[in-house]
């Protein structure tokens, strides 16, 4: 059940028998020279569908432009600032809050979305909680990439050419969703990785590719419909121990 293609009718019959949310959050950047600009996104969102349908959850309109500050060096990627961000997460949560939801699951597909998602968290409860406007409410992220069973799936389809951006996980994720649009270019085997995260410039100098420690060449559709079989499962019951908490 998607919040956008309801009824409000059918929200407030939702409420009755839950007050949980999933909402899906990503970015919109560059992703290595055959990675969609929209990876993270994409792969939020149709976790969060299947999520969705496996535990019977409303799922949410879709967070498509994170915190992506570093990623501006290259074009066609786009970034909220972390304060712009926090501000678009605490109206999210005070606009359902003031429904009936009180518990927020965001599934993430973006790294750098993490540490501004739990600032949003924390501006959220000061403002519903602290001041008595709602007492119940509690949020929570689920990174897809980071649980332990599409860890370890990742490990052992890609070694330690996983990486940890342009990740072959990711693309093979994305050429499920989207057969169609799967891409091609020629790829250095010399990669780029270890550096630390600065400036925009800073990051396109040292990763000049937009890789880091990655080979996404290596993904497959067949891969992405593994881990995204291995996402669900494990976010489902996450989400179904939180809404229950």
């Amino acid at each position: 059940m998607q919040l956008h293609l309801s009824t409000w009718p059918e929200v407030e019959t939702y409420l009755r028998s839950s007050n949980g949310i999933i909402i899906p959050i990503g970015s919109t950047e560059q992703h290595g020279p055959t990675g969609l600009i929209g990876t993270d996104a994409i792969c939020a969102e149709a976790i969060a569908k299947g999520v969705g349908e496996r535990t019977g959850a409303l799922v949410g309109p879709t967070i498509n432009v994170g915190m992506a500050l570093h990623h501006l060096a290259f074009p066609g990627s786009m970034s909220l600032r972390p304060s712009t961000l926090i501000q678009v997460i605490v109206d999210y949560v005070s606009s359902l809050a003031g429904a009936g939801f009180t518990r927020f699951y965001f599934i993430n597909g973006h790294g750098g979305n993490i540490a501004t998602l739990k600032a949003a968290f924390a501006e959220s409860y000061d403002q519903l909680v602290v001041r008595g406007i709602k007492q119940d409410v509690r949020c929570q992220v689920g990174n897809w990439f980071m649980g332990r069973a599409v860890y370890q799936l990742a490990k052992e389809l890609y070694g330690d050419k996983e990486g940890s951006h342009a990740t072959p996980s990711e693309v093979a994720l994305t050429q499920f969703i989207y057969p169609d649009s799967i891409k091609t270019a020629p790829l250095s085997s010399d990669v780029a990785s270890g550096h630390s995260i600065y400036s925009a410039q800073n990051f396109r100098k040292n990763y000049p590719d937009g890789r880091m420690g990655s080979d996404p060449s290596l993904a497959t559709p067949e891969h992405g419909q593994q881990l995204y079989d291995a996402a669900v499962k494990e976010l489902s019951e996450s989400y179904q121990k939180f809404v229950e908490s």
